[in-house]
């Protein structure tokens, strides 16, 4: 069971780890930024009242100390949960300073979101128009040309996001070749996948091998957004195989769709900007307080809401600044 008032508990989650990581913006140190994010939302995730489970963290226990797969959080006895985090989407993005930095959480009941692998995951995300005409096994060439019908438009108007890496070097080839027009990110592609999903920001298409977690975390932004995700799992050395299998994965070449990745009735997505970006502001200090700008999206009911909060100290001579 998902109670009514968990989104609003999740936002002070995000909004927690949000502000720790902007504290750090621009220092250069990402695993910092990670780090204290990671912190603070671990522990604002104690003061909410589920049972709640970590599907898509930080790592095995042996890997992080916290918010690691398999930890239990918030109180014991409580509705049972399942939660997938990224403390901090962009890590390098906050290090730097640059745009689209955003902590993020999403949650469903028990099942809800897939326990994916720590792998890479071929992915293609589109918006709602496009859902149903695509296929991560077609070539970029044949999935732009579906999206542009679907959208009415030709393909040299469909703008698509690639994470700027090496090993997309023959797909940006392949976009570029088809007429499309591309913009490389550095991080971020679960941003962009929220992007694309969202019409007005002149975001198409997400191509591309990133992580297969944050495939799950997307999955659960289009199961609110009415968008697609498809993806394949990618392995890059021989134990992958071995390590699939030992985790029941048996088909290493299953098409994951937004229903496999994110299978919940109920889901929640929750995303807090540390810096400005396309969909959301980052953290902004002032002397009496912090103001935060935080997305928060479920499927049951279906909203999408934006909420501005200033954080006011305690103060008589406060000034509230908008």
């Amino acid at each position: 069971m998902i109670r009514d008032d968990l989104p609003l508990e999740f936002v002070r989650v995000v909004e927690q780890a949000a502000i720790a990581a902007a504290r750090t913006m621009g220092q250069g140190d990402r695993k910092y930024a990670d780090q204290v994010a990671v912190e603070a939302m671990r522990k604002e995730m104690e003061s909410v009242d589920i049972d709640g489970t970590i599907v898509i963290g930080e790592g095995e226990r042996d890997e992080a100390p916290m918010l690691f797969i398999g930890e239990k959080v918030g109180k014991p006895g409580a509705d049972p949960v399942d939660i997938a985090v990224d403390p901090l989407e962009g890590t390098s993005l906050c290090a730097t300073g640059a745009a689209n930095a955003i902590a993020v959480l999403a949650a469903s009941e028990k099942g809800g979101l897939l326990n994916a692998p720590d792998i890479y995951m071929e992915k293609l995300v589109v918006g709602p128009s496009s859902k149903g005409k695509v296929d991560v096994n077609a070539t970029p060439e044949q999935n732009l040309k579906a999206i542009a019908k679907a959208l009415d438009r030709e393909v040299h108007d469909l703008v698509v996001i690639v994470l700027d890496r090496p090993r997309h070097e023959k797909l940006i080839s392949e976009i570029r070749k088809a007429g499309a027009r591309i913009r490389l990110i550095g991080d971020g592609d679960l941003s962009a996948g929220i992007a694309a999903a969202v019409s007005g920001t002149g975001v198409h298409a997400v191509m591309g091998t990133g992580g297969a977690p944050e495939g799950v975390l997307t999955a659960a932004a289009m199961r609110c957004l009415n968008g697609e995700i498809q993806g394949k799992l990618v392995l890059t050395k021989p134990a992958d195989a071995e390590r699939l299998k030992k985790m029941g994965i048996m088909d290493l070449s299953k098409v994951y769709r937004t229903e496999d990745l994110a299978p919940g009735h109920n889901v929640i997505f929750a995303a807090a900007g540390v810096t400005d970006g396309s969909l959301l502001k980052g953290v902004r200090f002032f002397g009496d307080g912090m103001r935060t700008h935080c997305l928060v999206m479920t499927t049951v009911p279906h909203q999408v809401r934006f909420i501005d909060t200033i954080h006011a100290v305690d103060d008589p001579d406060l000034k509230i600044r908008f």
